[in-house]
């Protein structure tokens, strides 16, 4: 079930335009990862689909033909520029948030201290925000986010500030949430979270969507011949080998991408009386692989 369907949103300002011709859908009970480098326009999309800007051209649907004023209490946004007001206490703030969301104070109190508690941060309820750390803030922001049960997520840079245990933290909530059948967008820079976590994806750059689908069709389209070696021994057979397109060495651990129509297992028999070799892996494209090849073909004006 579709939660949020955008068709083909234009937005210029001035003579630039930030995103042309833009398309996606957020399904329930998925997450679907916006990505791209610096300036692609994801912030743009967000912001249009959040209806803090107006796209110039293009519909934004919710929910089948639900009006955007009806669906803001449905709605949990995580902007990537974080905005709590740092003279109020945390338990005034949550309670803030949630009249905002449409809940009572007594419910909004009572999901505040059930959040805190899971967020491992009930001693800090009275604190002011300003007393808080970064990833303690980014914590209390997250909660803001959610805890109004929300049918639509849409999350920028969520981990921003967290150290690894917090940000597992929030990963394991965000996957719960999924589970429960929120329809969940992700917005990143880092590509090894968006691998693990994101069904689908979108690829922008210069305001373009230049990828879309499914992340294990991305991956198909974008399948070579990558192996992972490990071995112990002189490097000649890099260097020396028609079968090996490139390689990238890090000393007794290579990555090399084949030539196309070589088998690996031709490849193996090339090597094997040359190195010792203690590991041959076939590798599928990573998702960093995939950005740094998608953005650099469409900055080289090829096509994806």
């Amino acid at each position: 079930m579709k939660i949020l369907e955008v068709e083909n949103i234009t937005k210029k300002f001035g003579d630039y335009v930030a995103v042309n011709s833009v398309s996606l859908k957020a399904e329930k009970g998925k997450i679907l990862g916006v990505l791209g480098p610096n300036g692609a326009g994801k912030t743009t999309t967000i912001r249009m689909i959040m209806d803090i800007i107006a796209p110039d051209s293009g519909t934004i649907t919710f929910n089948n033909g639900l009006s955007k004023e009806s669906m803001k209490d449905r709605i949990g946004y995580l902007p990537e520029e974080r905005g709590l007001y740092k003279k109020m206490k945390i338990d005034e703030l949550l309670r803030f948030q949630g009249r905002l969301k449409s809940l009572s104070g007594k419910e909004a109190d009572r999901r505040a201290d059930m959040w805190l508690e899971r967020m491992e941060i009930t001693d800090w309820k009275k604190k002011k925000v300003e007393e808080l750390s970064k990833g303690m803030q980014q914590k209390i922001q997250f909660i803001g986010t959610i805890f109004h049960n929300p049918d639509l997520l849409i999350l920028d840079e969520p981990f921003g500030g967290l150290d690894p245990i917090n940000a597992n933290l929030i990963k394991d909530i965000i996957l719960e949430l999924k589970k429960q059948g929120a329809a969940i967008l992700f917005s990143t820079h880092i590509m090894e979270s968006a691998e693990k976590l994101c069904d689908e994806i979108i690829l922008i750059n210069k305001g373009e969507l230049i990828l879309s689908g499914p992340l294990s069709k991305v991956k198909e389209q974008f399948n070579k011949n990558n192996i992972l070696l490990d071995y112990t021994g002189p490097d000649g057979f890099l260097n020396e080998n028609a079968m090996i397109y490139k390689y990238n060495n890090y000393g007794n651990h290579v990555e090399i991408e084949l030539n196309e129509h070589i088998k690996p297992q031709d490849f193996l028999k090339k090597i094997i009386d040359r190195v010792e070799i203690r590991k041959f892996e076939l590798r599928e494209p990573s998702l960093n692989d995939i950005f740094i090849e998608a953005v650099g073909k469409k900055n080289n004006g090829d096509r994806v």
